[in-house]
């Protein structure tokens, strides 16, 4: 309970118009002052990935679905950058098998270059993150069509341009 209470504070110092929803430049610069520096694009992933009600905005109730993910992925970050400040592939790979996903070795490492900012094979905690933020989106996405839990999808050619519009970063 005081964690949400302080969790409301900090969303209402962000929410500066009072609105009661936070847009992605606001979370940006609220996200930079931990020390956590995001390219806007990812921000606005971070909106669509729990943007229940598609106003392309932050309510508080989202922000807190938002907070318990971004919690997750920190532990299981934390819990195998021994004390380094970074990740190498294979921790990353359990780190994201902690988190609940799984990947074959092809997606694995086409995922890590594409999220290894600086191609050295360190995933910082920003890089981790972005990471973990596409495949939660994507799992969205490819949920949202596996209406039968298959764990298979056939997609027509303006469903594969949805996606891709919708998982981008």
């Amino acid at each position: 309970m005081e964690n949400t209470q302080i969790l409301r504070e900090w969303f209402q110092r962000v929410d500066s118009n009072n609105e009661g929803s936070i847009t992605a430049p606001q979370l940006k610069s609220a996200l930079a002052v931990g020390n956590l520096e995001f390219p806007l694009s990812v921000v606005e992933q971070m909106i669509r990935m729990h943007d229940f009600d598609r106003n392309g905005t932050m309510s508080f109730q989202e922000f807190l679905a938002l907070n318990k993910f971004l919690l997750k992925v920190q532990q299981a970050f934390s819990d195998l950058e021994r004390g380094r400040g970074f990740l190498v592939p294979d921790d990353v790979y359990d780190a994201l098998v902690k988190i609940g996903f799984s990947l074959d070795s092809p997606a694995f490492y086409t995922a890590c270059e594409s999220f290894d900012q600086k191609k050295n094979g360190r995933f910082q905690l920003d890089d981790f993150i972005s990471l973990c933020i596409f495949l939660q989106s994507a799992r969205n996405m490819f949920n949202s069509f596996d209406t039968g839990k298959q764990g298979r999808v056939t997609l027509d050619f303006n469903q594969l341009v949805y996606c891709a519009a919708n998982c981008r970063i």
